[in-house]
């Protein structure tokens, strides 16, 4: 049996994630979907047929996607609904996950690769942010939970755009680069997506390409660039810095989030063993803090990229494509944490290079 994709679908409160589960599972797409749900909202799908188990309710809706509210562990029901399919007692295709408004989707992502079961059956496809466009800045200001959804968003959806003026939409999408600058980001109405924007992204795979939105690389050079100049004013008394003077825009108000992103660039090799110490000590401290991280790496001994990722303390590598000829080689990371200290990465991914 193939392996089963899963998509985690999360984002602040009112932000669309109904309309979005609806309109998939009403499009004749001729796929069976289950969907997996943390707790039913006030909007309960429409059922036309209830099915209860003991342990879960079970919906299997008129063109045959399937509904299941979790009661018990989310491992349990993936292992129930995997073993149905296996005896022909429920047909899907693929599973979406609805995370509760304030619900981390770590724990979530980490599922499908802690436990080798779901590992076996399940492929974890992305995780699907929708931000409130309205209300994103009061929400990514109070709530810790709004600011790590981004942090480890695969894509980004942005609903409610027209309800705001275009200067605040344009200061959100910046402050949200800030956080994820790997995330691709688009504006949607009420939810209405593609489903090719919303399946098969393949956040997870282990590939060659590192997407890091270009503006934010070009920034991070910018920054490092005239860091000396500046470093003065930004923590002067006397600074009115837009973040300090209205709070929500202001270009700059993303440096006070505590989720944050920083990219690692170098053209030496690594010095594998180094490089393995290395992380294993950060994840090991640091791992609760790091959402998402990705890299495609230049190491010594093997003419192949290595590239590797990880979701809080799982960390996995592999053997990429060869490196071209005439290709410049060079390692590219990038890290996306809560106050992760940028220095410490830095120094020591440095010492780690031959």
């Amino acid at each position: 049996m193939s392996l089963i994709p899963a998509t985690i679908l999360t984002g602040f409160l009112g932000s669309g994630k109904t309309t979005l589960l609806k309109r998939v599972l009403e499009e004749a797409h001729g796929q069976k979907i289950a969907v997996i749900e943390n707790e039913f909202g006030e909007e309960n799908i429409d059922s036309d047929i209830l099915v209860s188990d003991t342990q879960e309710q079970i919906i299997q809706m008129s063109n045959g996607c399937i509904c299941c509210t979790i009661r018990e562990d989310l491992r349990t029901t993936l292992q129930d609904l995997a073993a149905k399919k296996r005896k022909g007692l429920l047909d899907f295709d693929r599973v979406v996950i609805e995370t509760t408004g304030l619900a981390d989707p770590g724990p979530v992502a980490q599922t499908f690769f802690m436990d080798d079961e779901i590992a076996e059956t399940y492929l974890l496809d992305s995780i699907l942010t929708l931000v409130d466009a309205k209300h994103a800045a009061q929400q990514l200001n109070d709530r810790q939970e709004a600011r790590r959804q981004v942090g480890f968003a695969d894509q980004i959806f942005i609903s409610k755009t027209d309800l705001v003026a275009k200067d605040e939409t344009d200061a959100l999408i910046h402050r949200l680069k800030h956080m994820n600058p790997r995330a691709p980001q688009r504006a949607v109405h009420f939810g209405e997506v593609k489903l090719s924007e919303v399946f098969d992204l393949r956040g997870f795979n282990l590939n060659a390409k590192l997407d890091i939105d270009p503006d934010f690389l070009k920034e991070e050079d910018e920054h490092d660039h005239d860091h000396d100049h500046d470093h003065d004013h930004e923590h002067g008394e006397h600074c009115d810095h837009p973040s300090h003077v209205h709070e929500g825009h202001g270009h700059h108000h993303h440096h006070d989030d505590d989720v944050k992103s920083f990219v690692f660039k170098a053209d030496r090799a690594f010095d594998p063993a180094k490089l393995e110490d290395f992380l294993g000590a950060i994840v090991n401290i640091y791992g609760p803090r790091m959402l998402r991280y990705k890299g495609v790496l230049h190491m010594k001994g093997t003419d192949r990229k290595v590239i590797f990722q990880g979701v809080h303390q799982l960390m996995g590598s592999d053997l990429g494509p060869l490196w071209a000829e005439g290709e410049a080689r060079g390692s590219k990371m990038v890290f996306i944490g809560i106050d992760l200290p940028k220095d410490i990465f830095m120094q020591g991914l440095e010492q780690c290079l031959l």
